[in-house]
Parts: C-alpha cells; sequence; structure tokens
C-alpha cells in the first residue's frame, strides 16, 4: 500500500506546531514560576519592611561604612540584618551623628528611613572647672528635660566615684535622649580624656591613683584664683601635709550643692563632712568638684616653694607667705 508524498509534509506541520506550543507552555511556565517568585519576594520584603524595630529615641550613628553602622547597631542589641544594609543602599546611606527617631517602637521601613534621614536637634552644655556634679546635673536636667533623681541615680550606677569623674568641657548632646545614655557618653567620653593624659603624663593610666590627684586638683581648681597660680597652691598643699599641718581652706567646703555658697565660720564649726579641712587633716578622700586639666597638672607638677599661706588680695589674686606673721600682715593689708 502506497503513502501519499502529501502525508510527510503534513506530519511535519502538525509535529512543528506541537513544538511551538510546548515552548510556549515552557514559556508560560516560566514566566508563572518568576512571576510567582517575585510576588513571594515583594510579599516577603513588605512582611520584612512591616515588622517592628525596638530602639532608643535617640540614636548615635558613627562614621563608617552601612555594613560598619549595620555592626554597630547589633552590638547596641537592635533587631538588624544583613538585609537592611542592602535596604539602606537603597533608601539612602544614613549620615554619622544623633538620629532623632521620635518614637522607640516602629516598623522596619519607617526605622530604615529615619536612620537615612532624621537628625536631632543639638544642644550646647558647659561644665565649668570647678562645678560640682549636684549642681551640674540640675543643669543637665533643666536643658534637656530630664528627670534630676533619675541622672543622679543613673550617676551612682555608672560612675566609681562621687565626685570629679567629668571633664570641663563643652558637649554637644541631642534632645531626646535617656537620662541614662546621657550620664554614659559623659562618663565615657571623660574617661577617654582622661586616659589619655594620663598616658601622656605617666605612660599609663591607674585610675585609683589618677583619682588621688584629681582630689588634690579640686582643692587647687576651688582656691586657685588663675591657672597661673595652681602651682603655688598645690605647693602649699603639699607642704602644709609634709609639716603635718591642716589644710584649713574654704574652698573645700564649696562642695555638692554647696558649691556656690560662702562659708562663714558657722559652717567651718557645724559641717562635719570629709570636706571640712579644718577639722581633717590632708586632702578630701573624694574630689570636691570636676577639675580642669591645669588643676591636674598643678597636682601632680607642683611649684617648689615654701609657701604655708596664701590670702586673697584687693586685686583678686593671692599673696603667698613662708610665714604666719607674713600671712597675718597680708589678711590686714586685704581687709583695710
Amino acid at each position: 500500500m502506497e503513502i501519499s508524498s502529501t502525508y510527510t509534509p503534513f506530519c511535519k506541520i502538525i509535529n512543528k506546531e506541537k513544538s511551538i506550543k510546548k515552548m510556549k507552555d515552557i514559556k508560560l511556565t516560566i514566566m508563572k514560576y518568576v512571576f510567582e517568585m517575585a510576588l513571594i519576594i515583594i510579599l516577603s520584603v513588605m512582611y520584612y519592611l512591616n515588622i517592628p524595630v525596638e530602639s532608643k529615641k535617640v540614636l548615635n550613628i558613627p562614621q563608617g561604612s552601612i555594613n560598619q553602622i549595620i555592626a554597630h547597631l547589633q552590638e547596641n542589641n537592635l533587631n538588624v540584618t544583613k538585609l537592611d544594609s542592602y535596604l539602606l543602599r537603597l533608601i539612602g546611606s544614613p549620615q554619622s551623628g544623633w538620629v532623632d527617631l521620635s518614637v522607640t517602637r516602629s516598623t522596619r521601613a519607617d526605622f530604615l528611613y529615619k536612620l537615612s534621614t532624621a537628625k536631632a536637634a543639638l544642644i550646647n552644655i558647659t561644665l565649668i572647672p570647678g562645678e560640682t556634679t549636684y549642681i551640674f546635673l540640675n543643669e543637665l536636667a533643666a536643658y534637656f528635660n530630664l528627670e534630676r533623681e533619675t541622672l543622679e541615680q543613673e550617676y551612682n550606677l555608672q560612675s566609681k566615684v562621687t565626685e570629679g569623674a567629668f571633664v570641663p568641657n563643652t558637649y554637644k548632646l541631642p534632645l531626646g535622649i535617656t537620662e541614662k545614655e546621657l550620664i554614659r557618653i559623659l562618663l565615657e567620653n571623660s574617661k577617654t580624656q582622661m586616659k589619655e593624659l594620663s598616658i601622656k603624663i605617666f605612660g599609663t593610666y591607674n585610675e585609683k591613683k589618677w583619682f588621688q590627684y584629681v582630689a588634690i586638683a579640686s582643692v587647687i581648681q576651688k582656691e586657685s584664683a588663675n591657672t597661673e597660680e595652681m602651682p603655688l597652691v598645690s605647693s602649699v598643699i603639699y607642704n602644709r601635709i609634709k609639716k603635718g599641718m591642716k589644710l584649713q581652706m574654704d574652698g573645700t567646703l564649696n562642695y555638692g550643692k554647696y558649691s556656690h555658697i560662702k562659708i562663714t565660720p558657722a559652717r567651718i564649726k557645724n559641717d562635719n563632712s570629709i570636706y571640712n579641712t579644718y577639722k581633717y587633716s590632708g586632702v578630701p578622700s573624694a574630689p570636691v568638684c570636676n577639675v580642669s586639666f591645669d588643676a591636674i597638672r598643678a597636682a601632680i607638677f607642683p611649684a617648689t616653694t615654701n609657701y604655708l599661706y596664701f590670702m586673697k588680695s584687693k586685686k583678686g589674686t593671692h599673696d603667698f607667705s613662708c610665714n604666719y606673721s607674713t600671712h597675718l600682715a597680708n589678711i590686714k593689708h586685704a581687709t583695710k
């Protein structure tokens, strides 16, 4: 039986149509899978971006790459991941500095957006040399609208010393910062500065020894009329201690809340604190106030003198003397 010659082309056409249909089916299947995968990815990202993130209202973003910033946030117990670094590249790289998130709980999308766009309002706060921590905490509470009692509690929890832990300076800090974070930043910044000076002078940092000098420096700070007098006042302190004499310096009674209170005979008589150098020998065991590095240097490097006394003159500076008779003459001259 013979087969028509037209059969072969017809079969080829049928096979070709089947092949085209199969290719179309494959393409449709691939497109379907791609669409489904894309949809899954989009929905996953949307879900991820809506996951809540707990954080502080105000964050300090360090300088560095996005990966370094994410690592820093992870170290500070924020729930961020490697995926956030990729998302930030799309949203915008965070700028270093303080960021005000306004809330402590937000969606991840809002958190990342604010991280790259928001900035915190900064306030300059200055701690002057010779000021006590008691007064400084009052100022911090007023400037940053914080709880004074909570600030003091945080200071007592975080500081190893009752006084003198802060370095006088002007600090630029953000509104919205918590009491805990504010104290932590000030203490860490101050400790870094103190360690740097100690290493520069001694080649090492011994905290106990350092604060012994800070205690001496605090008396120098309270008693000196200017920076130039500091080594001289320091020499008087060391000379009186060497001779077994009490320091008998009014400035030591300007501690804590009495920082700016005039010292009276009644205060000298009735004050039984460690700061009363009329009653107790030596330098107070705790600093009287927060001190400048000039005062610390003077405590470490006193002038070489035989001075045992000094009296404030009419010029506002002090007259130094080696013997009591000259000191009495200086007192008489100053009170005329």
